[in-house]
């Protein structure tokens, strides 16, 4: 294996690390557009060795993937429809551009709809040269309740 090689599966490896992602995972995509990073896309898929699914699937997901752009409509919506699917102990990754990228969304949104759809801020990654990645969880004790 060339060296080259071998950097780049590292490189799939620390952006599905970055994301908790393991092998047999189910990944649910929401908001693709062309502008997405493909790289983050097949480095998740790579990881769990199956295709993304899409936010229209009738499976449990362990991850949902939600790209959201100024402009693409309500963050609380999404962010509801990112919880039905989602599993027990799923995470949901709201990928927005990064300031300066056109369809920047605020922090403050984020913050004030998050909690509304019952999700709670974990951290942020860079997600890549666009893209940066918000991990939302619902709290401790909802999760209790189910």
């Amino acid at each position: 294996m060339s060296a080259t090689a071998g950097q780049a599966a590292d490189g799939v490896r620390s952006l599905a690390d970055r994301f908790g992602i393991e092998p047999g995972m189910v990944v649910m995509e929401m908001g693709y557009d062309e502008d997405v990073d493909h790289d983050l896309r097949d480095a998740l898929a790579d990881r769990t060795g199956n295709d993304l699914v899409d936010e229209d699937t009738d499976e449990v997901v362990d991850v949902a993937l939600a790209w959201f752009r100024d402009g693409d409509g309500d963050l609380f919506e999404l962010l509801t429809d990112a919880l039905a699917p989602l599993g027990d102990a799923g995470v949901v990754w709201l990928l927005t551009p990064k300031a300066g990228r056109d369809g920047h969304v605020e922090p403050s949104e984020i913050s004030e709809s998050a909690p509304t759809a019952g999700l709670t801020q974990t951290s942020t990654v860079n997600a890549g040269k666009d893209w940066t990645a918000a991990r939302l969880v619902t709290p401790r004790t909802v999760r209790a309740k189910k």
